[in-house]
């Protein structure tokens, strides 16, 4: 049986309310594929990443409009129109602090970035999708698929499930 929400168990860091795991594009794809999978994945936008993976930029939903206001859309790629850098925030400032800094930069999406190997790229995201899941929910556990002890898949397990359904689609679409 779960219980009503109390105050201390409800997500207070934006490592509490993000979502793990960012879709990226390189410079070179089609707008037209960015706009497909903003909208598959009811996305805020894509981050724009570089051949050795440093982020360049994002494509959001705002660009991606303001490309079609402008026309001559169809042959444009994500360097085009993306907006240089990515708006940042820190994983551990309280969630108040970041929906105010996404109200005051006029942002709808924050990422949170991760240095390996030389190279910063992001990791996580939080948009305002995730302050009106908070908003609404009842219990608790209707957010568990967010922040950063949310359940998810084994990175193995998640390759060897994307592996066998490439497998899969191959074996139905391949012609002998």
């Amino acid at each position: 049986m779960t219980s009503e929400i109390s105050k201390s168990s409800s997500p207070k860091l934006v490592r509490d309310l993000m979502t793990v795991g960012v879709v990226t594009c390189s410079p070179k794809t089609p707008i037209k594929t960015i706009v497909k999978a903003i909208l598959e994945k009811d996305l805020e936008a894509v981050v724009v990443l570089d051949a050795e993976g440093h982020a360049l930029g994002i494509v959001g939903q705002d660009e991606l409009v303001h490309a079609y206001a402008l026309g001559n859309y169809e042959n444009l790629t994500a360097q085009d129109v993306m907006k240089d850098g990515i708006p940042q925030v820190p994983p551990d400032i309280p969630l108040a602090v970041a929906a105010q800094l996404l109200q005051d930069q006029n942002l709808r999406v924050f990422y949170l970035t991760h240095h390996a190997a030389g190279i910063e790229y992001p990791a996580a995201l939080i948009t305002y999708k995730h302050f009106l899941r908070l908003l609404e929910m009842k219990e608790i556990e209707e957010i568990e698929d967010l922040g950063i002890k949310a359940k998810r898949q084994a990175p193995l397990d998640a390759f060897f499930e994307r592996r066998d359904a490439l497998k899969a689609q191959n074996k139905n679409t391949h012609l002998d």
